[in-house]
């Protein structure tokens, strides 16, 4: 009878995670995610826009989360560094917080959270159509990816009253190449977690 009655209330005694609880671990984990990709970044000498991971990160998780958690997750860590802390790329020309954000490089983090959604709306859209995986994260991430680049490039036109052509060479042209490459990681690597998790289920 013992054994039974155990046997019954063993359910009730597992401890069963919060959705809230769960949530906040992603994002959490996700705004440290792009901390550390932010500080793997290389500064040119003639913008001053640094080459950075970050964008990296906006591509990954707007693919691997749902909209509403990949605008979260960047919205975390837009406060975060808002806060002071040292989340975003290291720049000579801010030294972090709200500085850091109203600085020449303002644009492209505060386009995080917008880009980050648009990506998994994109993407979960896409494959709801039927879409083949590696393209549909293909164009989505790209899609962010030229948000990302078309917003910072435009707040550092209207921060300096840069021409059209100052603001191509120095905030969208040097980027374009790597930013190309992001875009297939993130895809290649969305795809190939989401294969992996249809495989040990």
């Amino acid at each position: 009878m013992s054994k039974e009655l155990s046997a019954q209330l063993a359910p009730l005694a597992a401890p069963v995670p919060s959705p809230w609880l769960r949530a906040t671990g992603i994002v959490l984990g996700g705004s440290a995610l792009a901390a550390v990709c932010a500080h793997v970044s290389v500064p040119l000498y003639f913008t001053p826009v640094p080459l950075s991971l970050a964008p990296f990160a906006v591509l990954i998780l707007g693919l691997l989360l749902s909209p509403r958690m990949a605008a979260a997750t960047f919205g975390a860590y837009l406060a975060e560094g808002a806060l002071g802390l040292p989340v975003f790329a290291p720049s000579p020309l801010a030294s972090g917080g709200l500085a850091h954000l109203l600085g020449p490089t303002g644009g492209y983090l505060l386009a995080y959270p917008l880009a980050a959604a648009l990506i998994s709306f994109l993407f979960r859209r896409t494959n709801r159509r039927g879409g083949r995986g590696f393209s549909a994260a293909l164009i989505s991430a790209a899609a962010g990816d030229f948000a990302i680049l078309a917003i910072g490039g435009l707040w550092l036109a209207v921060l300096t009253h840069a021409s059209a052509q100052s603001v191509l060479t120095l905030a969208l042209l040097p980027f374009m190449a790597g930013d190309a490459l992001k875009v297939a990681a993130a895809a290649a690597l969305a795809i190939g977690s989401q294969r992996l998790r249809r495989h040990n289920t």
